[in-house]
């Protein structure tokens, strides 16, 4: 497709999406020739895409989104309602539970409004500024998830290598210390990424995302200037966040494996195995969309771009739904806690 064309495509579906305000012009300044061809361009704002070949459909598939959004943040706002009231959960275990627990709200807050605008609004604009800080926040929480998934394994090491020592180990001043740790962690990890976006010069008729909302191997290839550099400094933060959490995390179920083989009776290493098992699930649901993810976007490109759309979707919403369900059914001192929220009454 030429420059041109580019343009002209984009155009034609600006005109068919719902906008208003400043955006109203984006069409005539993206046709106009000296908006085109001058030496540097950052588009005003990008254009969203909801499920390719079912835009009919979109109101339809909204419900089951909707509702999945509505079951994130049911179920993760009750586990982080049911450990401030329950005095018996203010463990180390359900402190980190209750990191996950905010993660997730806030991954599923960072795309809810954009895709829900595009699925009920057919609202597809988005503007450069607030796509940059959209992804920002959905890299950001993902890394965090990860890094909370990392310090729930270093939990279960201490209960199960060395339970004596747990209380002593895991104390409240370590446990803020690590939860500030993830928060800086991500943040200085993502903070680069969006100025490295910003000096970029992008290509007027480039300006159609893949998805509903702003993912950053998606941002960066709308560019029409080199993004060596974006790429080298995206795989490092994947490598040095993901990467080395997910190496660390089998590192500390192998040291946990070896603990309870060591135990002599076979009821308490069931028992010990059982205390892993809703972790151990939790990092199945974020770990294996992420692997989806990269490996969609770095070796898929053959691929229809419905695959990509399905994965991202799955990589985004299954997390956050499935966690406070992992903990409720599996989990009955969470499970009762919830329920006494949902009766409205606490733990005295």
């Amino acid at each position: 497709m030429t420059g041109a064309q580019s343009v002209s495509f984009s155009v034609s579906i600006l005109k068919r999406s719902h906008f208003s305000g400043d955006l109203n012009c984006l069409p005539r300044m993206l046709a106009s020739p000296s908006f085109v061809n001058i030496s540097f361009f950052q588009p005003p704002a990008f254009l969203l895409m909801g499920i390719p070949g079912m835009e009919a459909a979109h109101g339809w598939i909204s419900i089951p989104f909707s509702s999945k959004c509505t079951v994130a943040l049911t179920g993760n706002g009750l586990i982080l309602l049911a450990v401030r009231r329950t005095p018996s959960l203010r463990q180390p275990m359900y402190y980190f539970l209750s990191m996950l627990a905010l993660t997730d709200v806030g991954l599923t807050l960072s795309t809810m409004p954009t895709t829900l605008a595009v699925l009920w609004f057919d609202h597809r604009l988005i503007g450069f500024k607030a796509c940059l800080v959209q992804m920002f926040f959905l890299h950001s929480f993902s890394v965090v998830e990860s890094s909370v998934l990392l310090a729930m394994s270093f939990d279960r090491v201490v209960a199960i290598s060395n339970p004596l020592r747990y209380a002593a180990v895991l104390t409240n001043n370590v446990i803020i210390g690590i939860g500030l740790a993830v928060v800086t962690r991500a943040t200085v990890s993502l903070f680069p990424v969006p100025f490295l976006l910003k000096r970029l010069n992008f290509c007027p008729g480039k300006i159609l995302l893949s998805h509903s909302f702003c993912f950053h191997a998606d941002v960066m290839k709308q560019a029409c200037a080199d993004i060596t550099v974006n790429i080298l400094y995206g795989l490092y933060v994947v490598l040095s966040t993901v990467g080395v959490d997910s190496l660390l995390i089998v590192l500390s179920y192998t040291l946990i494996l070896h603990t309870v083989m060591g135990l002599a009776s076979p009821r308490e290493r069931i028992r010990a195995l059982n205390t892993c098992v809703c972790h151990v699930l939790a990092i199945l649901v974020f770990y294996i969309p992420v692997i989806g993810v990269s490996m969609i976007h770095r070796f898929g490109r053959h691929l229809p771009h419905m695959v990509h759309v399905l994965v991202a979707y799955v990589y985004l919403v299954v997390p956050p739904v499935l966690n406070p369900i992992i903990y409720s059914v599996k989990s009955k001192p969470i499970r009762e806690a919830m329920l006494r929220v949902l009766r409205g009454r606490g733990q005295s």
